[in-house]
């Protein structure tokens, strides 16, 4: 929550506006620049929590970050354009959370797969 808080903010520091090129603009700040940096921090913490040895994280991080970042990319972006676009910087945590829901359970499964 608090690291999507903050960069939310200082995506609205670096793209200020609230038109639909902005909103894209957005969307393609934090897709091709937060999306990647967090699903492998995520992976790798998870493989790290789970015990994995530094060898066989890395494995695991080479056999599932190329899937779970076209996934990601097949499900974020257009929420992401609507949430820039329509929701206030207020609530965008909010509506992220809540598709985050069903994303964090595929996440789950994909970095606790054997």
């Amino acid at each position: 929550g608090p690291v999507v808080g903050g960069w939310y903010k200082v995506l609205d520091r670096l793209v200020p506006g609230a038109t639909k090129a902005v909103a894209v603009k957005k969307m393609v700040l934090d897709q091709g620049g937060f999306a990647p940096c967090f699903l492998g921090c995520f992976l790798g913490i998870t493989g790290a929590v789970n015990g994995l040895s530094v060898e066989e994280n890395w494995s695991k991080i080479q056999q599932d970050y190329v899937d779970a970042l076209l996934t990601n990319y097949c499900i974020w972006p257009p929420v992401q354009v609507a949430n820039f676009y329509f929701v206030p910087l207020s609530h965008r945590l909010a509506v992220v959370q809540c598709v985050a829901i069903v994303w964090n359970c595929y996440l789950s499964w994909k970095a606790n797969r054997l």
